[in-house]
C-alpha cells in the first residue's frame, strides 16, 4: 500500500473518432472496458486514493468507478490540465502526496511500470517524472525533447505541434506522469490557455522546467504500456495484442493450444497445466479451470469454476460449477447457479430450465429437459427414449 501516493485517471474524452454512443473508455479490450484495465493497474500498484475525471457524473464511466474512485466532472473538455483543475479538491486534499496522472484508455499500463517510475521519481527528488517509451512508429504521440549537450529532459512536443525534425524522435510520452501534488496544483492553476482555449499538461510540465523544477523521464521496459485507442482500428489492434498476450501466457504455463482460431481468454482466467483449449473457446471473467481438461470446440465459460479432467464440448457455462471428471455436451447451456457433480455425464442437447444440482456419477441422456435437482441416477431415464423431462 502506498500511503503517500494518489492518482487521477482522466476519462472525460468523447472519442469522436470511435463513432460510439457510449464513453469511449468503456469500449472493451477482451471483455473489460479500457478504463477497467487502467483502474486495475493503479490499484495493483498499491495506490488506494484514486480520483477519476469524467464527462458526466451520470454516465457509465462514473457509474462503473464510483465505488473505487472520487468522481469529478469535466463537462467542457478544455484539455488535460483543465481536467486536473476539475479535481482540484482531490489534489488539495492530498497536497503532500506524489500524484499519478494517467489516461483512461491505456489498457496495457501495468503496476510494475507505475511503481518503477515512482521509485525513480522519489529517489531523484523530481517535481515531475514522465513515463516514456521508444517506438519504431511514434506517429500520433508527443515527442520527448532533450538537450543536445547532456540529454537532459526539457519538455514534450505534441504531434500536431512538432516540426518534421522533431517528428523523427522515437522516444515518446505515455501521457502518464508522477508529480509532487503541490507542484502539479501550482502549475495548472497558473497555466495560460493555448490559442484554441485548451489547458494542457505538457505545457504545465514545460513551465515547471522553465521555473527551475526538477523533471525527468523513465523509459518503460515494455513499450506497449503507452498504447491507447483513438479509433476502431486502434481498438482492434489493442484487442489483437491482448488476445495474443494472454494465449502466449497460458502456453508458457503448460496449456495446450494447437490452433488459436477464435480463442479468447480474459486476464483473470487461471488454467491448470495439461488442459487443452480447442478453437472457438471463450473464457470470460473470473474463470478457474483445473488440470487436464479439454475445453471446446466452440465453448463459452464465464465466471465459473471447472474442476480437473473435465470435458466441455460445445457448451455455454455461466456462473456455474463443474466438478472433476464431468463430461458435458455437445450443445448444452449450463445456467447460472448450476452445479454438476464429479464424473457426471451430460449428453448432447440436454436443457437445464432452472439452476439445478446434478449429483456425482449422474448420467443424463441426450435431449433431457432438466427441471429439478438430480442427485443420483434414475432408472426411468434408461427406459425413456424421447421427450424426457425430469
Amino acid at each position: 500500500m502506498m500511503t503517500n501516493c494518489s492518482a487521477v485517471i482522466l476519462a472525460a474524452g468523447d472519442g469522436a473518432r470511435m463513432k460510439t454512443t457510449i464513453p469511449y473508455v468503456m469500449l472493451k479490450v477482451l471483455s473489460k472496458p479500457m478504463v477497467s484495465w487502467v483502474l486495475s493497474a493503479v490499484q495493483k500498484s498499491g495506490i488506494q486514493k484514486i480520483a477519476m475525471v469524467v464527462a458526466d457524473r451520470k454516465n457509465p464511466v462514473a457509474q462503473f468507478a464510483k465505488t473505487d474512485c472520487a468522481i469529478y466532472e469535466q463537462t467542457i473538455r478544455s484539455g488535460t490540465a483543465h481536467a486536473i483543475l476539475q479535481a482540484e479538491e482531490f489534489v488539495k486534499k492530498n497536497i503532500n502526496d506524489h500524484i499519478l496522472v494517467l489516461n483512461g484508455d491505456m489498457p496495457f499500463m501495468d503496476a510494475g511500470t507505475i511503481r518503477n517510475a515512482l521509485l525513480t521519481h522519489m529517489q531523484a527528488g523530481n517535481d515531475v517524472t514522465v513515463i516514456s517509451a521508444r517506438l519504431e512508429n511514434p506517429f500520433g504521440y508527443g515527442r520527448i525533447l532533450r538537450n543536445y549537450s547532456d540529454s537532459t529532459f526539457k519538455g514534450i512536443v505534441e504531434e500536431r505541434d512538432a516540426s518534421s525534425q522533431i517528428k523523427r524522435i522515437k522516444e515518446i510520452s505515455a501521457g502518464t506522469y508522477w508529480f509532487k501534488a503541490s507542484v502539479l496544483l501550482s502549475a495548472v492553476q497558473n497555466l495560460k490557455p493555448r490559442p484554441n482555449g485548451e489547458y494542457n499538461l505538457v505545457d504545465a510540465i514545460t513551465n515547471i522546467i522553465k521555473q527551475g523544477g526538477k523533471a525527468d523521464t523513465v523509459v518503460a521496459a515494455n513499450p506497449d504500456v503507452v498504447l491507447g485507442a483513438n479509433d476502431r482500428s486502434q481498438l482492434y489492434e489493442l484487442n489483437r495484442l491482448a488476445r495474443h498476450r494472454e494465449i502466449e501466457r497460458h502456453i508458457e504455463s503448460g496449456i495446450n493450444i494447437r490452433c488459436a482460431d477464435g480463442i479468447l481468454i480474459d486476464p483473470e482466467v487461471s488454467i491448470g497445466i495439461d488442459t487443452t483449449i480447442l478453437p472457438g473457446t471463450i473464457l470470460r471473467g473470473n474463470v478457474k479451470i483445473g488440470h487436464r481438461c479439454i475445453l471446446g470446440p466452440n465453448t463459452i465459460i464465464e465466471d465459473s469454476v471447472i474442476g480437473d479432467n473435465v470435458h466441455l464440448n460445445n457448451v455455454s457455462c455461466c456462473s456455474a460449477t463443474v466438478k472433476d471428471g464431468a463430461f458435458v455436451g455437445p450443445f448444452v447451456h449450463i445456467r447460472p447457479g448450476t452445479q454438476i457433480g464429479e464424473n457426471a455425464f451430460i449428453e448432447n442437447n440436454v436443457s437445464f430450465l432452472t439452476p439445478v444440482v446434478i449429483g456425482d456419477d449422474v448420467h443424463i441422456p441426450a435431449g433431457t429437459v432438466v427441471k429439478r435437482d438430480i442427485l443420483q441416477n434414475d432408472l426411468k431415464f434408461s427406459d425413456e427414449t424421447e421427450n424426457r423431462e425430469k
